[in-house]
């Protein structure tokens, strides 16, 4: 099993999100799975459980993208790693269910990797920094990676998104994931210093590792 791996650099959200719909009503049968990674300029978007309430301090400058994934609100930003599967879900033999607990997992080997224990939390998708973890007693418990995913015609599209060295004062005008008050952190504030590039190769290790075991 391989994937077509694309490493797009920064690219801008519209035009990425339009490219993947694109891509899977247009696949047939054969079309190679792919796997896009990248980073967004600032961009706040909008999941099919979303409510705009969430955004309860607009930002001229950091457009907000009504999008189908599911989920709620959340940013996109530099410093920010992006990987959209997009994957035959029907060819792969698996349901949506079993992707997201490869895909949080495949974040929390990276996470440990780097030293950073990190952890799932029941009924909100997304990877949390652990209770028991030894950093700073105020970002246990912080969100610091993100998914969301859509299925159409039985493949997968959207993605995840890692929180590497991000601009966190764009999370305080949301309510992340439509949580108020939850924290959210990066690696950079946990002390991690590695290139961006190494972590999402990293990652990009893992995520393959998770979906080749299917």
């Amino acid at each position: 099993m391989s994937f077509l791996v694309k490493h797009l650099g920064v690219a801008e959200y519209e035009s990425t999100y339009q490219a993947m719909r694109d891509f899977t009503q247009q696949r047939g049968g054969d079309t190679p799975d792919e796997i896009w990674i990248l980073e967004h300029p600032p961009v706040f978007t909008l999941g099919l459980a979303g409510d705009t309430d969430n955004l309860h301090s607009p930002s001229n400058q950091i457009p907000l993208v009504q999008v189908d994934r599911g989920g709620e609100i959340t940013y996109h930003g530099p410093g920010q790693i992006v990987v959209y599967l997009l994957l035959d879900l029907r060819r792969l033999g698996i349901f949506v269910k079993e992707l997201v607990s490869r895909i949080e997992q495949a974040l929390i080997n990276t996470l440990a990797d780097f030293g950073i224990r990190a952890e799932r939390h029941a009924g909100a998708p997304g990877i949390y920094i652990a209770h028991e973890s030894s950093v700073q007693a105020e970002y246990r418990g912080a969100k610091i990676a993100a998914l969301g995913l859509k299925v159409s015609k039985g493949c997968s599209y959207h993605g995840l998104a890692l929180n590497v060295s991000t601009d966190l004062a764009a999370f305080a005008r949301i309510h992340p994931c439509g949580y108020e008050g939850l924290r959210t952190v990066d690696m950079q504030t946990l002390g991690i210093k590695d290139n961006i590039d190494i972590i999402s190769q990293t990652l990009l290790g893992h995520l393959q590792k998770q979906l080749i075991s299917l």
